[in-house]
């Protein structure tokens, strides 16, 4: 109903040809993968990227010695700084769609009735996140154009959670960036919220 064709055309393609046409964010692979694919690795890819995002902010903390003593104190702080940036991550992540779900259901009350409707669209925006696992080839070939490595790999997965909103809702393209700017606020306020409590994020 949503493309408004007889026939998915991505149903006779290659799986390969329908990955590279959801990297480059068209909403035809979006939306064969989300309603005509039984993929079900929503939280296993949640997970992981959130622990590649856990890596990179625990890799930028400067402030512990570099003491490899194994029985050192220091080591096992730094493994509980991965724990805190796993966590934060985690929390960040959550208002960033906590914010999209509230902008989305105020916008477009209609839209989002059912419970069914939201978990739709939960496992569309986790789905969407794929981009994050760029992180672990931006870490292991490090070089000094990594913080833009990291800006432009942001930008590509608000741009593929942009595509699954409005793959997801049948939407036009300027609410779901209306919904994901809202959701950059909202995860914003929680990180100055870190910061202020004295943590670094």
């Amino acid at each position: 109903k949503s493309c408004q064709k007889p026939v998915d055309k991505y149903i006779e393609y290659d799986p390969v040809i329908i990955l590279i046409n959801a990297v480059l964010c068209k909403a035809q692979a979006y939306r064969h993968i989300l309603f005509n694919t039984k993929i079900n690795i929503h939280g296993k890819l949640c997970i992981f990227c959130l622990l590649c995002e856990a890596y990179i902010r625990w890799l930028q903390l400067q402030d512990s010695s570099q003491n490899t003593d194994p029985d050192d104190l220091i080591r096992y702080a730094k493994e509980w700084d991965f724990y805190r940036m796993f966590g934060i991550a985690s929390l960040e992540q959550t208002s960033f769609f906590t914010g999209i779900f509230i902008t989305l259901w105020w916008m477009t009350p209609g839209m989002l009735k059912r419970k069914s409707d939201f978990i739709l669209l939960l496992k569309a925006l986790l789905l969407s996140t794929y981009g994050k696992l760029l992180l672990i080839p931006a870490v292991i070939w490090e070089h000094d154009y990594t913080p833009l490595c990291l800006a432009f790999i942001k930008l590509f997965v608000l741009i593929s959670n942009s595509q699954a909103i409005r793959v997801t809702l049948n939407l036009n393209r300027i609410l779901p960036w209306f919904a994901i700017f809202f959701g950059l606020i909202l995860e914003s306020g929680v990180v100055c919220l870190f910061q202020k409590m004295g943590w670094d994020v």
